[in-house]
């Protein structure tokens, strides 16, 4: 493991990018970028804008490791080049930001109020090329709507056991069990996740650490206690619909978590905009994120 890494994401200020928009949400990024789905004839073409619209991000001079700790980067990405080098390779030797890698294959059925990972059969493989570039960790995302217990658990338990196999790998596993900001019951659902990860969490060995990937609670400062546990590297947040300036707000109240935004992040950028202009929207939207996440 790169430890210069390591203390960047431990200790760092600032916030992690999460541009991994995978095949399922890349129409609507690309819509609110304002390229509608008649611009591409197929799926490859799709994925060619979006890595153009992620080039365009990652290359602004605004965009650099002053502020932003990480990028969770598409499997597909992983392959691409920016600046000449691979995506992850660029991220970290010119820019000084880590790289993260997606892993996840989308969500598997509503069962008891919760959607659990699909299987990921080649994840071993995927792993072992993340590496190969560089990769610092991963994320995978479940999604949590209800206060079921038995839904909580299944998505826990499951994270906790691919999280294990990621960190075999020597790479740090950023565990997303998101709760839906729209769910009818998201505080009582988000204090049954917290107790049922510190549960998970004292499970592990002293020397594994997982980072958490958290939706923006009801309650302020409800991860404190994820915070403070000392097997989790790093709490960060999801903007989870949130617009920039809500999500801002409510990061602001939660202190020792960080921001890991994606749709808030990309907020008022445009593929018409001039570079003059996508390069000021997109400083206000790093200032502001930057700033949320000092709490």
């Amino acid at each position: 493991m790169n430890t210069e890494q390591f203390e960047k994401i431990k200790s760092g200020k600032g916030f992690i990018a999460a541009l991994d928009q995978s095949g399922g949400s890349t129409p609507k990024a690309l819509k609110l970028y304002g390229i509608e789905e008649k611009a591409y004839a197929n799926e490859d073409k799709m994925f060619d804008l979006v890595h153009e619209m992620r080039t365009r991000i990652i290359t602004s001079p605004v965009f650099n490791g002053d502020r932003i700790l990480g990028v969770i980067l598409f499997e597909k990405t992983l392959e691409r080049e920016i600046g000449g080098k691979g995506a992850a390779e660029y991220l970290w030797e010119h820019k000084n930001i880590v790289p993260f890698l997606k892993v996840d294959k989308g969500l598997a059925e509503p069962a008891d109020g919760s959607r659990t990972m699909n299987p990921m059969p080649d994840l071993d493989d995927v792993l072992a090329r993340a590496k190969t570039h560089g990769v610092f960790g991963t994320k995978m995302r479940s999604v949590i709507r209800l206060a079921d217990q038995a839904g909580v658990t299944a998505v826990v338990d499951q994270q906790f056991r691919v999280a294990r196999r990621i960190m075999e790998a020597d790479l740090v596993p950023i565990i997303e069990p998101e709760v839906d900001v729209f769910s009818p019951e998201k505080a009582l659902a988000e204090i049954m996740l917290k107790d049922t990860l510190l549960k998970a969490l004292d499970q592990l060995d002293s020397d594994q650490q997982v980072m958490l990937k958290v939706s923006l609670p009801e309650k302020s400062d409800l991860h404190a206690e994820l915070v403070a546990h000392p097997n989790v590297l790093r709490v960060v947040a999801l903007s989870g619909g949130y617009t920039r300036e809500d999500a801002n707000f409510r990061l602001a109240r939660n202190h020792g978590v960080v921001a890991s935004f994606s749709r808030a992040l990309t907020e008022g950028l445009t593929a018409q905009q001039s570079q003059e202009v996508f390069d000021a929207t997109l400083e206000t939207s790093i200032a502001s994120i930057y700033e949320a996440s000092l709490a």
